[in-house]
């Protein structure tokens, strides 16, 4: 890790900012020079931007604590998120920040997330069973053993933060390629033992911007923040689609249903859930 001079509390923060609507050219390089302390992450150092010096300045943000995903940038030439990166570790005299590559981009470091969300969707991250009427309005749950659980609890710990996707060298060379973060979640389902939705899948993930487009770069491992190693997900779905290919994929029923414990009751004190506000049909 960088060792923080303590001595310097003062850095140049460099940031490549985008307006569509501006005159002349709508992409510039803008620099501030900004006091900081250790603890300070570069999320504080925009709000400090923001409310100091130029109010115009655009970034996106939500739970300021690497969950939500959404202060997802460049840092120094690295993508990385913005609440979880401290200043002192990666910044000396000069902090660079631009937006995502891979993306388009809405103005200054906020990028559009319209293709990534339709990637994602495509790969129907849901999931699917035969008892579609048990699943709309359950009786019971779905049996599942710990090795069960193992087996795809690592790849449900993505935040969507689209920091794989802006590392990922196929996507920068190819926008019909599906993505890390996608087919990463396509393995997710296929590998929970309560899903049934292999072959639905099979027709998006092993299309020609599916799964063997994957040069298996490794960058997106390499960012990921929470770990979840996205680049061994696409290689357990190759394997997947090469065993179905050659019949010697084990055919797998998904868990049964398992009524409710007996002598199970609610809580007194736990309130009813709030009624629906989307319709699900």
């Amino acid at each position: 890790m960088r060792q923080w001079d303590r001595r310097l509390s003062e850095i140049t923060v460099c940031i490549d900012r985008y307006d569509r609507e501006r005159k002349g050219s709508p992409r510039w390089r803008q620099q501030y020079t900004l006091q900081v302390e250790p603890g300070m992450t570069v999320l504080d150092a925009l709000h400090a931007l923001k409310e100091t010096q130029d109010a115009t300045l655009c970034y996106r943000y939500s739970c300021r604590m690497a969950v939500c995903g959404s202060c997802a940038m460049l840092i120094k030439g690295r993508p990385a998120l913005a609440c979880n990166t401290q200043i002192q570790e990666v910044a000396g005299r000069t902090l660079t920040l631009a937006p995502m590559p891979n993306f388009d981009v809405v103005r200054d470091l906020v990028p559009d997330l319209t293709r990534f969300f339709e990637k994602h969707r495509s790969v129907q991250p849901y999931l699917q069973r035969e008892d579609q009427e048990e699943l709309e309005n359950p009786s019971g749950e779905y049996f599942q053993s710990l090795e069960q659980l193992v087996n795809y609890l690592q790849f449900s710990y993505c935040i969507r933060c689209g920091l794989c996707v802006s590392a990922c060298p196929t996507v920068a060379t190819s926008d019909q390629y599906i993505g890390p973060m996608a087919l990463a979640q396509a393995h997710r389902y296929n590998a929970d033992s309560r899903d049934g939705g292999f072959r639905s899948r099979k027709t998006v993930v092993d299309s020609s911007s599916g799964v063997f487009s994957c040069h298996y770069a490794g960058e997106c491992s390499n960012v990921c923040p929470k770990g979840v190693d996205p680049a061994r997900a696409i290689q357990l779905l190759k394997r997947e689609l090469v065993l179905d290919y050659l019949r010697l994929r084990r055919p797998r029923r998904p868990s049964p249903l398992c009524g409710p414990p007996e002598h199970a009751a609610r809580f007194p004190d736990i309130p009813e859930p709030p009624p629906r506000t989307v319709d699900r049909r």
